[in-house]
C-alpha cells in the first residue's frame, strides 16, 4: 500500500468516527485503538507545523523526526498496552487583545 492509500484510508476512518460521534451524542466508542498505528501517526507527523512552540521537554519536530520510526513504534507499543502517560503541559500566559494587564492561559503539549 502506498503513502497516498494510507492517507486516504486514515482520513476516511477518522472522518467516519467524527461523523458517527456528531450524529449521535450518546454514541460510545469502546475501542478505536486499532485506528492508531505507525502509518496514521506518521501521516499526522508530516501534517504538523514545524514552527510550533515546544513543550516542557524541549523536543522539536526535527529532533523527534530524527528517529521517527523508532519513536512511533515505541509510542504505539505504549499506547496499545495502556502504558502511555502524557507529560505535563507547559502553561503560558498570553496577553488579551485590547485588555491591558489581562491574560489568557495557553497549554503547550510536548511533541
Amino acid at each position: 500500500m502506498g503513502t497516498t492509500e494510507f492517507q486516504i484510508d486514515t482520513a476516511t476512518k477518522l472522518k467516519r468516527i467524527a461523523w458517527l460521534s456528531a450524529s449521535d451524542s450518546t454514541k460510545t466508542f469502546s475501542n478505536i485503538m486499532h485506528h492508531v498505528n505507525i502509518a496514521s501517526l506518521q501521516e499526522c507527523y508530516y501534517l504538523l507545523d514545524v514552527k510550533k512552540a515546544v513543550g516542557i521537554d524541549g523536543v522539536t519536530k526535527e529532533q523527534y523526526g530524527e528517529y521517527l520510526t523508532a519513536n512511533l513504534e515505541d509510542l504505539t507499543t505504549r499506547m496499545k498496552r495502556m502504558g502511555y502517560r502524557p507529560s505535563p503541559v507547559r502553561r503560558v500566559e498570553i496577553p488579551k487583545t485590547g485588555e491591558p494587564g489581562k491574560y489568557r492561559p495557553l497549554g503547550i503539549s510536548n511533541f
